[in-house]
């Protein structure tokens, strides 16, 4: 076969679906880069990059609104049809959030209760969620700050996640108004085991990068912090200590003294990216050494685990939180988007289940008897 007559500069087709309308640099949006492929001596490998898909909306910590997640629907398309890129970076802007989920301030004034509204938000929700699994490019989910709620989900779906330790995990529905079934409940025991899963999704507390590592949920957690011109490692999260039982406490977060202490510090430090960045670095360096269809084989063959089961629960639990919409959703949402002027980010629970053992509909007495009272 002659290669010498394949036109390499013409006539080679353009698979992408779409322009530039889904990305933007003002946010929020989403930013779609091309960043080229370095080797371990610093030098670039030519005509190969990594595609860096960026939540950028750092006022809100990341959480995509509707055009957003468009924007990484479109990212993830564009990608898996750029013969140049080797693996995405999924990401988000600044060193405090890599994405706390859907935006609230978009699901309380215009989705809460609106339930056939929030269905087809649903389904480009659904749709990012498979353009992750989809990608034909591994994707690493570089976790600049916290993941949490369906920015946990969306993080969960990439192949690799390497972690600022600055980074805290965990979900936030049960609290909020909603359930953690866009992906968590489908398949983050594949990575916890079945109980730590469990309380993983119904407690809302938040995990520590170093704990979220030691128990095999992300890959590796990088310290961010500079004290001195040093790195230093998460000053929040205790690191190594034994109780008078015996047992180890490893990635726990601090607390009482420990924890105001670490604020002292932390404002000593300053947020300094570049370990993490060069971890990633190494990652897409081992990437670019191994035969690309192999190697995709070989990541469909895990994604398709966790695919399995997402497969399996997307629709139905797109009817369920289109008509949660109209009730839990709808105080939920509301409590956390009006926190500036209530001083408080949920409904009282307690008097919400009490009106609840006197079978008392859900109309605005309830609303009104449960909802945070605004602040004099």
């Amino acid at each position: 076969m002659d290669l010498s007559k394949w036109p390499r500069e013409t006539g080679i087709k353009d698979h992408d679906l779409w322009g530039d309308e889904h990305f933007s640099k003002t946010a929020p949006g989403v930013l779609y880069e091309l960043k080229p492929v370095v080797n371990p001596g610093g030098g670039v490998a030519e005509a190969l990059n990594t595609a860096w898909i960026t939540l950028n909306n750092p006022a809100q910590y990341n959480s995509y609104t509707t055009e957003m997640v468009k924007g990484v629907i479109a990212g993830m398309h564009r990608a898996s049809m750029d013969r140049s890129v080797v693996a995405v970076v999924f990401t988000g802007s600044g060193d405090k959030a890599f994405c706390t989920g859907g935006n609230t301030k978009e699901y309380a004034e215009y989705y809460s209760g609106n339930p056939t509204e929030y269905a087809l938000y649903m389904d480009l929700f659904n749709a990012m969620v498979d353009a992750i699994f989809m990608c034909k490019k591994p994707v690493i989910c570089r976790v600049n700050g916290m993941r949490v709620a369906g920015g946990q989900e969306i993080g969960m779906a990439c192949d690799i996640s390497l972690s600022s330790d600055m980074a805290v995990y965990g979900q936030a529905g049960p609290r909020h108004g909603s359930a953690p079934v866009g992906g968590s409940t489908d398949y983050i025991f594949w990575y916890l085991s079945m109980e730590q899963a469990m309380w993983n999704c119904i407690s809302c507390e938040m995990w520590s990068a170093y704990k979220m590592e030691r128990l095999g949920l992300i890959s590796k957690a990088v310290p961010v912090l500079k004290k001195d011109g040093r790195f230093i490692r998460n000053p929040q999260v205790v690191t190594d200590r034994y109780l008078e039982d015996g047992a180890i406490v490893y990635g726990e977060m601090a607390a009482g003294d420990e924890k105001a202490r670490a604020g002292v510090l932390m404002k000593e430090c300053t947020a300094d990216l570049s370990q993490l960045d060069a971890e990633v670095d190494k990652i897409v360096w081992t990437l670019s050494n191994l035969f690309p269809h192999c190697l995709m084989m070989s990541v469909d063959g895990i994604r398709a685990k966790k695919k399995f089961f997402w497969d399996q629960s997307k629709l139905p639990n797109r009817h369920w939180l289109a008509a949660n919409m109209m009730s839990e959703a709808y105080l939920g949402f509301n409590a956390f988007s009006t926190k500036k002027l209530t001083g408080k980010d949920r409904i009282d629970f307690l008097e919400y289940r009490r009106l609840l053992t006197e079978a008392h509909p859900f109309d605005q007495e309830l609303i009104d008897g449960v909802m945070p009272p605004r602040k004099e």
